[in-house]
């Protein structure tokens, strides 16, 4: 006899809830007692790959993943154990693959019976009454998956935060029907339990009264017991009297990060890929039980095979309250995290939304410019410059060099004036994700910019460049005082300039270096040139001087319909996708040009240049919603191009030295 998983059954009918007929989900239509009987001297794969199966089916219909709870907005003591959710992360790192009984077996110890149990999907196997677990039997089968561990976002913005959150029809409220042997806590009550260890022993007595650990058994109600075959590094002891380290890249980040336990394709993914996950909900207290008790984790054990240190321990068995688990069932990379465009731009059912929006294109542009041109003051080719860089993607790279960045330099920023951080907010209200680097010497001298590789906790330790792919990084040189800058200081100066340069950060493993290529977009203001590389260089020419800058900004974005806000959000995502080409024709064009410019004066401009003015001409393109290069835009191109050089040069004279 064979139980498939409960946590399974019971979300067949969880996704579903009210909108799905309750007797599609049932457990004997689509996993019959000839599909279980089949499965006597193994793991029978043709299960899993049904509940895989019928998870994708169900999330196509009737606007299904909007009634999946997700952890990204409900609090974790409001979702049931066991239960269906979904989770909108970054993988921060890549733990070991480790090991667990796909298939145990359990005997009854009044009637001898047997029962052969599947351990896939949890992280503790379920004995019944009067059962044991029997690790020496023959049809035991250890499996392996892999463990990322998963943090929400990096600077996603509250925007996108607000709009998934009212997308979201998930009907919650706090968990009452799973008690099994302490109330469900919240962070801070965990918190206060890890300060009051004696108060948490008295809560967790009853679990633990009756444990004799003859033939690793664990009395509770259910017997339970973790079914990773490896449990020696996960069953010792914690301290964790300090507040548990979530290991976020950006300091006053909020959210749960979680432990993702992923059984196929894991080749797939890589550290830094944001993800949407779909899975079971793992968070039930004996992990922490087994992970917070030194007395008790030590009786499970055989000491020779506790080899991880404390520290690693900490790290990669967290209680479950504060760092729950996520058994995946399905998991897709996400092109972007912009709730407002579909999430796939390329499947067919999209074409129609990106069709519509560009037929409609050019009014949003003219009133983007506008918007960004009061933003700025006044200055319009300014505000044409930050829409470039704001569409700017690298589309590939050719060997070292990636194409298609766009690091802009806003020079002629006032200084000692409020003005970066409320442009700041502007962009932060445009973009999905964003951070603003305040660049002072203390900051530099004492943030960690290049994540490190932690061996002592066995660990990837975060820095603020683990960010990923599309985030828009505000570096805000203004702040930046006479100082000296000491060793740290200096690696995180060169750490922002590969950054800009290469379009990567080199993480510190301590007897090496590794690339991890990226594709930040990077914005610098500044009062005068840029200490940092910038693919361009524009001087901010004011128009106006608003005498209480935050009144000005906050009435500019007052001023702007939701509506019309949204659709700028659209339009800076959906462009950064479009295919771009360059036909023959103009390509000749453009070398005649470029032959011509250089007969009439060598200097005036170098293969360099050239380069720039191809950047500057694709993105231009792109943002009228050209998706090829036309004559006219070229020579628009060319026309910024002068202008913004025309105004660096009178700014030199006029300052008397280079900017």
């Amino acid at each position: 006899m064979q139980n498939f998983p409960k946590c399974v059954t019971q979300n067949i009918d969880t996704i579903q809830g009210e909108r799905y007929n309750p007797s599609m989900g049932t457990e004997s239509k689509y996993f019959n007692n000839q599909t279980i009987n089949k499965a006597q001297n193994g793991v029978n794969p043709d299960w899993e790959k049904k509940v895989i199966e019928y998870f994708k089916e169900k999330l196509k219909e009737n606007n299904a993943p909007k009634w999946v709870p997700s952890l990204n907005e409900v609090p974790l003591h409001y979702l049931k154990p066991n239960s269906f959710v979904k989770f909108r992360c970054m993988i921060q790192d890549m733990f070991d693959p480790e090991f667990y009984m796909g298939v145990y077996e359990t005997v009854n110890q009044n009637t001898k019976a047997r029962i052969l149990h599947f351990g896939k999907y949890r992280d503790v196997a379920e004995c019944g009454p009067q059962q044991e677990l029997d690790l020496n039997s023959p049809r035991t089968t250890t499996l392996e998956r892999q463990t990322f561990y998963c943090v929400p976002v990096p600077g996603e913005s509250t925007w996108v935060k607000e709009a998934y959150v009212n997308a979201n029809q998930a009907r919650v409220s706090p968990s009452t029907s799973y008690t099994p042997s302490r109330h469900k806590r919240s962070y801070e009550d965990d918190e206060d339990m890890d300060l009051q260890p004696n108060k948490q022993k008295d809560q967790h007595a009853g679990a633990r009264q009756a444990g004799s650990i003859g033939g690793l058994q664990w009395c509770g109600e259910p017997k339970r017991l973790e079914t990773e075959a490896s449990t020696g590094q996960q069953l010792n002891s914690l301290n964790l009297s300090s507040p548990f380290d979530l290991n976020f890249p950006l300091p006053g980040e909020k959210g749960p990060a979680c432990l993702v336990k992923v059984y196929e394709d894991w080749d797939c993914f890589k550290v830094n890929d944001v993800l949407e996950l779909y899975g079971i909900l793992s968070v039930d207290p004996v992990l922490s039980i087994l992970n917070t008790d030194e007395r008790d984790a030590s009786a499970l054990l055989d000491p020779m095979e506790c080899t991880d240190t404390a520290e690693e321990q900490k790290v990669h068995s967290p209680p479950a309250s504060l760092v729950p688990r996520i058994h995946v069932i399905l998991a897709q990379k996400l092109q972007h995290i912009n709730p407002l465009l579909p999430a796939c731009l390329n499947k067919e059912e999209s074409k129609t939304f990106v069709s519509s929006f560009m037929s409609e294109l050019s009014p949003v542009r003219a009133e983007l410019l506008g918007f960004l041109t009061h933003a700025l003051l006044g200055d319009s080719l300014a505000a044409e410059y930050l829409i470039l860089h704001l569409i700017s993607t690298v589309y590939m790279r050719r060997d070292v060099l990636p194409l298609g960045k766009f690091t802009v330099n806003l020079s002629g920023c006032p200084r000692n004036s409020t003005f970066t951080e409320h442009l700041y907010r502007i962009i932060q209200h445009l973009v999905p994700a964003s951070f603003r680097l305040q660049m002072t010497i203390e900051n530099m001298n004492h943030l960690k910019f290049i994540p490190h590789k932690d061996y002592t906790a066995n660990r990837l330790a975060s820095g603020l460049l683990q960010l990923p792919n599309n985030t828009s990084l505000v570096i805000d040189e203004t702040l930046l005082e006479q100082g000296q800058l000491d060793t740290p200081g200096v690696h995180n100066v060169t750490a922002l300039s590969n950054l800009i340069t290469w379009q990567k950060v080199d993480y510190d493993f301590s007897y090496h270096q590794m690339e991890f290529p990226c594709n930040i977009n990077v914005f610098i203001t500044s009062e005068g040139r840029s200490l940092l590389p910038a693919d361009c260089q524009i001087h901010l020419q004011p128009q106006l001087i608003p005498p209480n800058m935050e009144e000005y900004m906050n009435s500019l974005l007052s001023a702007v319909l939701p509506s019309v806000l949204n659709k700028f959000r659209i339009y800076l995502t959906l462009l950064r996708f479009l295919d771009y080409s360059i036909s023959d024709e103009i390509t000749k064009a453009v070398e005649d040009d470029f032959v011509e410019m250089r007969k009439n004066d060598p200097q005036s401009i170098t293969a360099d240049d050239l380069h720039q003015l191809l950047v500057v001409a694709r993105f231009l393109s792109l943002s009228a919603g050209q998706t090829t290069l036309s004559r006219e835009r070229w020579l628009r191109a060319k026309q910024l191009e002068s202008l913004r050089r025309t105004r660096l040069q009178e700014q030199k004279c006029v300052n008397g030295n280079e900017l």
